[in-house]
């Protein structure tokens, strides 16, 4: 999933970005998706329908996902650059969490 508090059409453009043949992100959430409080836009996680244990939320602040606390995992802002690495650097980081995931969960069907 691409969950922002974006526009749509901003949106659009990142999933371009990060998976211009639409083969990884199935999904592509924005604004429309998200609350507003005070005039303030934010995510809340459970509108994916996930199992909030598996779920991580990618943001630069935690004003992205207040309710969510636990799930958030901070990142700079993404201003566009094409040469930011940012997410590669955190690949080792969500392959642990994955293999956590997978573990506990081969450990509920014994």
């Amino acid at each position: 999933f691409i969950f922002t508090t974006a526009k749509q059409d901003y949106a659009e453009k990142l999933w371009d970005v990060l998976d211009p043949k639409k083969k990884l992100i199935r999904h592509c959430l924005s604004q429309r998706d998200c609350l507003c409080a005070h005039g303030h836009y934010w995510k809340d996680l459970t509108h994916l329908g996930r199992d909030l244990a598996k779920t991580v939320a990618l943001d630069h602040t935690i004003q992205g996902v207040p309710t969510q606390v636990a799930n958030w995992i901070p990142v700079p802002r993404w201003w566009g650059d094409p040469w930011d690495e940012e997410l590669l650097r955190l690949i080792p980081l969500l392959g642990q969490l994955g293999w956590l995931v997978r573990t506990e969960g081969a450990g509920d069907k014994e």
